[in-house]
Order: structure tokens, then sequence, then C-alpha cells
């Protein structure tokens, strides 16, 4: 995947992916990561890897492009393209987030930190 940033972004809640590993490589830009309770800033050229089970975050610092590989890739792409594919703000609703994320569990877990 590659994914491209128009500013800086915010740092989404912590989670880890039980049975992926991640790898990240800084395209353009510079990238915030905390991985395992370790902060550091990316940036182009640089690369950093999340091992599976993890906990993690990361964010942009301004405008930023990252290729990220996630392995084994699961179902990865059907998370994004649900997440994000229909613009319908309903399939995020509260309500919902609970069977969201118990559907797509060995791909995706908060960790409640």
């Amino acid at each position: 995947m590659e994914a491209t940033y128009g500013e800086a972004s915010w740092l989404p809640p912590e989670h880890l992916h039980p049975r992926q590993d991640e790898h990240f490589e800084v395209l353009e830009g510079t990238m915030r990561a905390i991985v395992g309770g370790t902060e550091r800033s990316y940036g182009p050229g640089e690369t950093f890897e999340v091992p599976a089970g993890t906990p993690h975050q990361m964010a942009s610092e301004g405008p930023a492009r990252v290729r990220w590989e996630v392995r084994p890739a699961l179902r990865t792409a059907e998370f994004f393209e649900r997440l994000h594919g229909d613009g319908d703000d309903s399939a995020r609703a509260a309500a919902s987030i609970a069977e969201f994320l118990a559907e797509f569990s060995d791909e995706i877990r908060m960790t409640g930190a």
C-alpha cells in the first residue's frame, strides 16, 4: 500500500496486529511512530518495522508519503475498504464499532491504552 498525508495527521488509537508484521518506508515528509512505547520520527529513505503483536501508533508531521507492507495480508485491504470506502459514516457509528473490530480481530486489535 501507499499512503499520502496532506498535512499533519492525528495519532490513531494505540493498536496491534496479532498475526501480521508491518514494514514502513518513508518516501516523502516525516512520520512520527510510537512502536512498543518508543517514539521516533522517520524521514525520507528511512524504514521501520512493527513486529506482530507490538502496540503502535503512527502519524505524519506534515505532508508525507509512505510505502507500507503488511505480511501476511489477511483481510487488511477489505478492512480499509470498509472503513473508508463508501464515505458512509453509519459503518463507523458507535453502535457498530465493536462489531466491526470483532469481525477484523485477526487484523487489528485496540490495546485500550
